[in-house]
């Protein structure tokens, strides 16, 4: 028998059930089919007390941050309001782990404590779809990707769900061969195993019930210039069609004018952008198009229903 790889998985609260169940299975499978304990597993919370994570389940652990046991991999496994749960000594812990020389890595939304720790500046990092808007304008030094999961760099990440299991049959691959990873995805039936290459998020195309090419492409235009934006005769222009084409291909499948559709657009990210960061409500207005903060105030309170000021100091 080989000496089994040791993964600790540091759970903060709120965390991903999903992400977590993702993480630990293939472990556990791997084991069973293999018929011997390849890899084993130490779960921790920062104060080595009980952790809940966002379904409410609670989850008795085996120690705190203060005491992490020599291992492989030590990953930092977070779900929503990660922003509110890090704390100094949370971050201590990570950077005496990692001057200690321990491979740390980042599920779900695990990437934001590890940026938070000045580990991913220029590197490569994957984060759960919702928030990446925010992740952008907090760090702007990382490289963030739209990968499932990032494996290159020095710190693992993967962005949550069934990332997290793609990227533990990655490893599990790496480690012990295909065929051990073909019967450990079999007994999860899991046939749709992705690479870190695949994107995270399903197509325009498939998010919008459509195939149309020149929809997709206005909208990827529309997603690349929210801070700038651009008008619909110059998206009409790019993609070599009139501007009644685009405004009939907006009606027929998205049941909008490409100018309603666009604020749309840029609302939701300003929301994100009030929840999720500390930028300022004026911050937000800039980052998200509006030249004019009034403006953007009005806009959003007929939008959501509510000021920009107040859904900034709203909780989710």
């Amino acid at each position: 028998m080989s000496n089994p790889q040791h993964f600790v998985f540091l759970l903060i609260e709120e965390f991903s059930h999903l992400a977590f169940s993702c993480a630990i299975e293939p472990l556990r499978i791997a084991n069973l089919v293999q018929g011997e304990e390849l890899y084993r597993w130490s779960i921790l919370s920062e104060d080595g007390k009980t952790v809940t994570c966002s379904n409410g389940i609670k989850t008795v652990v085996d120690g705190g941050i203060s005491s992490i046991p020599k291992c492989d991999r030590l990953f930092v496994l977070s779900g929503i309001n990660m922003q509110a749960h890090v704390s100094r000594s949370l971050l201590a812990g990570l950077r005496r782990e990692r001057a200690g020389g321990t491979q740390i890595g980042a599920l779900c939304s695990g990437a934001w404590l590890l940026a938070e720790a000045g580990f991913l500046d220029g590197s490569d990092a994957a984060i759960h779809w919702e928030y990446h808007d925010s992740f952008m304008e907090a760090f702007p030094e990382v490289n963030l990707v739209r990968s499932v999961f990032t494996v290159d760099g020095k710190f693992i990440t993967a962005s949550g769900g069934t990332a997290t299991a793609d990227l533990m049959l990655h490893l599990i691959e790496q480690h012990h061969g295909h065929d051990l990873t073909v019967s450990v995805s079999d007994q999860m039936v899991y046939n749709a195993v992705r690479n870190a290459s695949a994107e995270q998020r399903v197509s325009i195309q498939s998010r919008n019930g459509m195939r149309n090419a020149h929809l997709a492409k206005a909208i990827h235009i529309m997603e690349k210039s929210i801070e700038a934006p651009v008008s619909p005769s110059k998206i009409a222009t790019e993609i070599g069609i009139s501007t009644r084409q685009l405004e009939r291909l907006f009606g027929k499948y998205l049941n909008a004018s490409p100018k309603k559709y666009f604020m749309d657009m840029r609302l939701d990210r300003a929301r994100k952008l009030l929840l999720q960061t500390e930028a300022s409500v004026t911050e937000v207005a800039f980052a998200c198009g509006f030249e004019n903060p009034g403006h953007f105030a009005r806009v959003y309170r007929a939008h959501f229903g509510v000021t920009p000021h107040l859904q900034k100091n709203k909780i989710g």
